[in-house]
């Protein structure tokens, strides 16, 4: 159906949109580039493995403890099973069992067009419940990150890498604050090459722990349930603006923060890279316990 009618087009879309029970749970943008109902498998997110040649012990320790996240029924020891928030499953990630242990799922798509973007997602994050404690301080940390380059004629040359994480605990602490990085690690290079420049292929770990800033005004205590083994799942929402490479919203649950002050990781675009368009979960273990977060459901969409 179409309209010449911009109002009444809008009010149309939104209509389809709440009439649809997995949809109107997210404010999209006008066109959806994917929606993923993890009761419908993986839906394109992956292990995030890192880079090498000839060697796969090349690979930074970053990246080598990393492992594939997996369909869940999120399982506990009371009642069988939580499940999703309206299906069997979400997509499990989970750290090792180690202090400051991480992991990353990744899903890697590329841009049709420079515009603004946005990610929303449904997720929850526990420890492994293997006591009869609460256990509240034994996540560190979650969070959200972009890989993003433009097109091979663009005039900007970078590769900018948008990064939220929320810290919930610290060295025993709760600390239950956002927080976003600006830099990361020096770059290995691969191939016998001298220089990033030089090589055909290089890695850098930058979700490491040195170099994250509080977001202005970015305290939030979280909903976290009374005994180990409940869940409640949290709404995030971030925008981005591709034409201008900067944050332009960031939303969770009830809290809308100011982005002003924030900024992204900005490096010098790779020569194999162009209009990529990667979105990343992450989680972090504060004890030597599995860290765990469940993601329900994602939207991605834009305004192009």
């Amino acid at each position: 159906m179409t309209t010449d009618n911009p109002a009444m087009a809008e009010a149309l879309r939104l209509a389809l949109l709440r009439a649809n029970p997995d949809l109107s749970r997210f404010d999209p943008l006008p066109r959806i580039i994917s929606h993923d109902d993890f009761s419908r498998g993986f839906c394109g997110w992956s292990q995030l493995v890192g880079n090498y040649e000839d060697d796969l012990d090349g690979m930074l320790p970053g990246y080598a403890q990393h492992t594939s996240a997996m369909l869940s029924t999120l399982a506990h020891w009371e009642a069988g099973s939580h499940g999703g928030m309206d299906s069997s499953y979400a997509l499990k990630l989970a750290s090792r069992p180690k202090a400051g242990a991480q992991n990353v799922t990744i899903k890697r798509h590329t841009f049709r067009k420079r515009g603004p973007i946005r990610f929303e997602a449904y997720v929850t994050f526990k420890p492994e419940a293997n006591e009869l404690n609460l256990s509240e301080t034994d996540v560190r940390a979650f969070g959200i990150a972009f890989d993003l380059q433009g097109g091979d004629r663009d005039a900007a040359n970078e590769r900018v890498m948008p990064h939220l994480r929320f810290l919930n605990a610290e060295n025993g602490n709760h600390v239950q604050k956002w927080q976003f990085k600006t830099e990361t690690t020096p770059f290995k290079t691969f191939g016998g090459a001298r220089s990033p420049e030089a090589a055909k292929t290089v890695s850098h770990y930058h979700l490491s722990s040195e170099g994250w800033r509080d977001l202005p005004d970015g305290a939030q205590r979280l909903c976290y349930n009374e005994i180990p083994t409940k869940v409640n799942w949290t709404y995030l929402c971030l925008d981005f603006d591709l034409e201008t490479m900067k944050a332009t919203g960031f939303r969770c649950n009830d809290r809308v923060f100011d982005m002003s002050g924030y900024d992204s990781i900005r490096i010098k675009a790779m020569k194999n890279l162009w209009c990529m368009l990667n979105f990343l979960f992450f989680v972090e273990t504060d004890s030597d316990k599995r860290a765990f977060l469940y993601i329900d459901s994602v939207c991605i969409s834009g305004d192009f």
